[in-house]
């Protein structure tokens, strides 16, 4: 007698990734689980499937997923005068500018993603409020770096966000001063929250975020994804809730697993294996941010030794030392999972110190080795610059590592003037890493970067920028292969919060949630990876998108 289940997939080319080659003609699901890959000959014979698809020989892969976003804050920038792609400074006051005129005076207006370091106007400098002033004297302006790390107001910014002459900060920002001690316009790091603090937020109001929350959602669902782990920034004002996504899934809006992250402490959730093991279940608390720097690109990631191209600084600690160490631990014992932002040697040193000693006060509190062990891993979130001490500290510690490859398509350019041509070589060191036995998971930082996962394999494999330069690849010995990137935006996702017995590989037993691309991957260069095309997605069984 054949089993009823709800669909089959036959005649494709099923790529499980439980290891590099293996792949199936047919898929069967039932009840948001995958319950058979096999034949199809075989499927035929065991099942009688309300509903029958036929790839027509098309490949089908995991749902790819994304380890660190900021959902959130992707929504928000949905609302910002986008930035990408400027040549020059003066390319991105006039967008700005543009704004302005159609804008009612006194509304601020906020831009994102500029990267001075591609300006041909600008020596690789950060603009200053002047520079904005051109745009308008009559709008409030902020506009905020691709990394995030830096923000630049214009005088009337400065002005309305109630910054007095001679300002200092404090500990975990900057704000720049000219020689009188009047602001430039320059917050670093959390001082950028000055801005945040008296700007209106558009996703306040539900309709409003309704709306950029389906536009977000309808592209990760074109391209993939069917998991992600976002993150809060109270520091920046990005807000992420739980409720808001619960309630988008009891509406049947929510097309992907939301792991939510947030930056201050909260009680772990207590779920029962039956709801663990839901695959309808879609939201659940995730890790516990801890910010520990800055960013290469803003100069504020904090390096042992001064940066080439700025010889005054080595960047910026955000928390020290001492509260680092007693932040990881209090959070680790109270069974929160530790995810920190560490981008230079220093910072990533610095983290390394706090898990030691987490780890070493946790066996002083009679923890023994086997209850240690069965925690979930430190999570190192970019870990973009190492050297060999680092590299040598890491060993034999719980870690896993959220990576974005994407970011090396801008990092390349400017790596070698902004550290020297030694350190550089030490930049974005995906196959060390991997090599040294540790789990590496594939994430874009959105809005940092394209919330889509395709870039981000592309260049774990090629080590090139999207134009395909440069030729052989930038620090090529640390190029992985095809399958390993694809596997860090898929399998290796789950292993971040333990779920990899529930999803990330096409397994018997597993959620549901698959896609189907326009070609086989695995038989064309690695190049080729960023023409997918995501033709269906699937979550818990369901289909999501459709090209």
């Amino acid at each position: 007698m054949k089993h009823k289940i709800d669909t089959l997939f036959t005649n494709g080319k099923i790529y499980s990734l439980e290891s590099e080659g293996t792949y199936y003609e047919a898929l069967g699901t039932d009840r948001g689980r995958i319950v058979y890959t096999g034949t199809a000959a075989d499927a035929e014979e065991r099942f009688d499937p309300r509903e029958r698809i036929d790839l027509q020989g098309r490949t089908m892969l995991p749902g790819m997923g994304d380890s660190h976003v900021h959902f959130y804050a992707t929504c928000q920038a949905l609302t910002t005068v986008d930035l990408l792609g400027c040549k020059t400074k003066a390319e991105a006051i006039g967008r700005l500018r543009k704004r302005a005129a159609e804008t009612p005076e006194g509304t601020w207006i906020k831009g994102s993603n500029f990267d001075q370091s591609k300006w041909t106007d600008a020596d690789d400098k950060l603009p200053t409020r002047q520079d904005l002033d051109l745009a308008s004297t009559r709008h409030p302006i902020v506009i905020k770096r691709i990394c995030l790390h830096a923000a630049v107001g214009n005088t009337l910014a400065v002005q309305t966000a109630g910054i007095p002459d001679g300002y200092v900060f404090g500990t975990g920002g900057l704000v720049e001063l000219e020689a009188d001690g009047r602001p430039n316009g320059i917050f670093r790091e959390q001082a950028s929250k000055l801005f945040d603090d008296v700007i209106p937020d558009p996703l306040l109001d539900p309709a409003n975020r309704g709306i950029l929350m389906k536009k977000v959602f309808d592209q990760i669902s074109s391209y993939g994804v069917t998991m992600m782990h976002t993150y809060a920034a109270k520091i920046w004002n990005f807000a992420e809730s739980t409720e808001i996504y619960e309630e988008l899934d009891r509406e049947g809006l929510l097309p992907a697993r939301m792991s939510i992250c947030l930056d201050e402490p909260f009680e772990p959730q207590t779920l029962s294996e039956v709801e663990q093991k839901d695959p309808f279940r879609k939201v659940q608390y995730g890790s516990f941010k801890i910010f520990v720097d800055g960013s290469l690109g803003a100069r504020s990631a904090a390096l042992f030794e001064p940066y080439d191209d700025a010889p005054e600084t080595r960047g910026l600690f955000v928390i020290d030392q001492l509260d680092l160490n007693e932040k990881t631990y209090q959070a680790y014992r109270k069974g929160l999972q530790p995810a920190i932002h560490c981008i230079g040697d220093a910072g990533t040193d610095a983290v390394l110190q706090a898990i030691e000693y987490t780890l070493d006060r946790c066996k002083a509190d009679g923890m023994t080795q086997a209850a240690l062990d069965s925690l979930p891993p430190f999570r190192l979130i970019h870990a973009q610059l190492l050297n060999d001490d680092v590299i040598l500290r890491m060993k034999g510690l719980p870690l896993i590592f959220d990576l974005q490859p994407v970011s090396m398509c801008t990092d390349m350019h400017w790596m070698e003037q902004r550290v020297g041509k030694e350190r550089s070589k030490y930049a974005h060191m995906i196959a060390t890493l991997l090599n040294m036995g540790f789990i590496l998971t594939g994430s874009s930082d959105a809005p940092v970067e394209s919330i889509s996962p395709w870039p981000g394999i592309y260049a774990a494999a090629t080590r090139q920028d999207l134009d395909g330069t440069p030729a052989g690849g930038w620090n090529p010995e640390e190029k992985i292969s095809l399958y390993e990137a694809v596997c860090m935006f898929s399998k290796n996702i789950p292993y971040a919060i333990c779920q990899e017995d529930l999803t990330g590989t096409l397994t018997c037993g597993k959620f549901a949630d698959m896609i189907v691309i326009d070609r086989d991957v695995f038989e064309r260069p690695a190049e080729d990876v960023l023409n997918v095309k995501v033709l269906k997605t699937y979550l818990a069984g369901k289909e999501v998108y459709s090209a």
